[in-house]
């Protein structure tokens, strides 16, 4: 099986009968809905807002293979309690941003919402976020985050003359965004030098996950620096998009994640059946121990699968299979 059929399949399908009442690994059943409102909150840095500690996502809303499918998991998410709703307007050609917008008018004011631009210049930074204002249904974010910084050369394209920095910094100061921020997934060291380059920052987002350490990791390079500027900490990648369930339960993985000093964790539930196990999971939460996480860390290393782990597994990064 390739990875991109690995990516195409629901994550629950590696945890058989763990958390689903599965029978057969691979079926698949309903997760039943946990009663709405009791998940633990978290302060998103110095912003002053708290969040939920589970988050609903955009980027796999394209799994839905509708709108209208989509739009059912976004209303459950708000039904269920969860305030932070992210997405980017890249996801799913734009249709992340319509499904969404399809859906949250009705409760925009009680929920925490973020978008994001790849654009590295001013006028197309602003031109998404024109058109993303317009898919969503709303005529301001909360968060708007420069999306995927990846080289050095997007650093100095960012904060050139002209450079996207400018549209962010122009929203704010006319209230279209709330706060501004940026993600990755690459390289720690670019995270590191867009913290250090800019102190303005109010969030940041990067993955973290069990196996994360064994690698060009966020966790160890960029988590402190992160944390010592009080920025609200996004945490991404929670599942290493689907392989980590070979080797651990959805519960072990979201449990390492929250362990973590961060604010919240974005996970992109694209049924009802994951987001009820998520929030029946952050609803239950108890950090684990430090000896616990190194245990956890250490069945990447073991599994009867004989581990996954580094570029193999984390293809997303600085000299992954994909680029």
């Amino acid at each position: 099986m390739s990875i991109k059929d690995d990516l195409s399949m629901d994550r629950r399908t590696f945890v058989g009968a763990a958390f689903a009442g599965l029978a057969v690994l691979g079926a698949k059943s309903e997760t039943p809905k946990p009663p709405a409102g009791s998940i633990p909150m978290r302060e998103f840095g110095k912003t002053g807002v708290k969040l939920t500690i589970v988050g609903q996502a955009g980027a796999r809303l394209n799994m839905c293979r509708s709108r209208e499918a989509a739009g059912k998991v976004v209303r459950q998410a708000y039904d269920l309690g969860i305030n932070y709703f992210d997405c980017a307007h890249a996801y799913w050609n734009g249709h992340s941003e319509e499904a969404y917008g399809d859906i949250i008018p009705d409760f925009r004011k009680n929920i925490f919402l973020t978008t994001k631009s790849t654009q590295r210049t001013r006028a197309k930074a602003e031109s998404d976020l024109h058109a993303s204002l317009a898919a969503l249904r709303t005529d301001y974010l909360d968060l708007w985050q420069i999306h995927d910084v990846r080289t050095r050369d997007d650093i100095e394209a960012i904060f050139a003359p002209g450079g996207c920095i400018e549209a962010f910094e122009a929203a704010k100061k006319a209230g279209k965004c709330r706060f501004i921020g940026f993600t990755g997934h690459h390289d720690p060291d670019i995270h590191n030098e867009m913290l250090r380059r800019y102190d303005k920052w109010d969030s940041t987002l990067m993955p973290l996950h069990a196996a994360d350490n064994a690698y060009l990791s966020f966790q160890k390079n960029t988590l402190p620096h992160a944390v010592a500027q009080g920025i609200g900490i996004q945490a991404i990648k929670v599942f290493a998009n689907a392989f980590l369930l070979r080797m651990l339960s959805v519960e072990e993985c979201l449990r390492y994640a929250l362990t973590l000093p961060i604010s919240c964790a974005a996970l992109g539930s694209n049924t009802t059946s994951q987001l009820n196990e998520n929030v029946r999971i952050a609803q239950n939460f108890k950090p684990y121990t430090p000896e616990e996480m190194a245990q956890v860390e250490q069945l990447t290393f073991t599994s009867a699968i004989g581990g996954l782990h580094g570029p193999a597994l984390e293809y997303w990064k600085l000299g992954g299979i994909w680029k």
